[in-house]
């Protein structure tokens, strides 16, 4: 069991490497209406789960949304939230979302 805790800090550090979880908690703080605190989601937002999702996949996700790539559904009411984001901003904010434990 503490092997596997440990391979997964070792995992995680390394997908992280370089990101400020720090500045990625205060971005967050704007997502929690709509996605919970915990990243569960809301269904009174239509608001998915993100917690436990790839970095990768949510930085796409924000970017294309931000660049109006991505339109429909809900996107229009994250556009306010992602407009001004710079790259790093993204980056660190996936990785914030990505090790939100995954609990109901």
């Amino acid at each position: 069991m503490k092997f596997t805790i440990v391979l997964a800090s070792i995992a995680f550090s390394f997908l992280c490497y370089g990101q400020d979880l720090e500045k990625g908690a205060k971005l967050y703080k704007k997502c929690i209406s709509c996605h919970g605190k915990t990243g569960l989601g809301k269904k009174s937002q239509k608001a998915p789960m993100i917690a436990g999702q790839y970095s990768w996949y949510l930085e796409s996700q924000i970017t294309a949304i931000k660049n109006k790539t991505r339109t429909g559904g809900q996107t229009k009411k994250m556009y306010p939230f992602v407009k001004n984001l710079k790259d790093k901003d993204i980056k660190d904010l996936a990785a914030y979302i990505t090790q939100l434990p995954l609990r109901r």
